[in-house]
């Protein structure tokens, strides 16, 4: 099935661009620094206005208190931004998510999935082929390569123990953990098809969870 986003053709002004963030007592937040470099790199490559200048001012603001934090921040075309900081429960060590392959497809011709917005039609479709019983589900493109998870970046490990993951040319976002990992030579940007999860160990993750093991249902 071929999900085409609602207002494919839409303007900047319709869209919001989030960021979603770990904070822990006395350490603070994760990643701060890649978290704001890509909002600001997106604001740009949209027309957005910048980020306020004293936004990290208002993240400090939003938290407090002796428990981690999960932290959304979503700025509008204008500017405008609004953070929500719940209470976060992190993912156990020995965790297994429970992945899907769904049949939506996320198309690669299209460059606003390189940025993480708030259209998530693709994604809502992916994850409503599935029933709770799963913790994430990767979509394909229309090439049939693997991209990404509905909220996490997929990575395959390797005989030597390196982590592959699909190229941003397959269509899909430039997760910040994903960043990170490639950096440290931890893993490496490479192509990657549904056959090639056979009999591999997974793992999926993004900055606010880590990186998760996982297994194909």
């Amino acid at each position: 099935m071929s999900v085409k986003a609602k207002g494919r053709g839409a303007k900047p002004v319709d869209l919001s661009l989030i960021e979603t963030m770990r904070w822990e007592p006395g350490s603070g937040f994760t990643r701060i620094d890649q978290h704001l470099r890509r909002l600001n790199r997106s604001a740009d490559a949209l027309g957005f206005r910048p980020a306020p200048p004293d936004l990290m001012k208002q993240l400090q603001a939003s938290v407090e208190g002796e428990t981690p934090l999960r932290v959304r921040l979503e700025m509008t075309f204008r500017g405008k931004v609004e953070i929500v900081a719940t209470p976060f429960a992190p993912v156990a060590k020995d965790a297994i998510w429970r992945i899907g392959i769904a049949q939506t497809r996320l198309p690669s011709d299209d460059p606003m999935y390189r940025h993480k917005t708030s259209r998530r039609e693709v994604y809502d479709a992916a994850r409503a082929e599935f029933s709770e019983d799963v913790d994430e589900v990767i979509l394909l493109n229309e090439r049939a390569e693997v991209c990404e998870g509905t909220r996490t970046n997929l990575f395959v490990e390797q005989a030597d123990g390196t982590l592959t993951t699909p190229p941003i040319s397959s269509g899909l976002l430039a997760g910040i953990l994903r960043g990170d990992l490639i950096r440290e030579g931890r893993a490496k940007s490479g192509l990657v098809k549904q056959t090639d999860l056979a009999g591999k160990r997974l793992f999926v993750g993004n900055s606010l969870r880590g990186l998760i093991r996982a297994e194909l249902v």
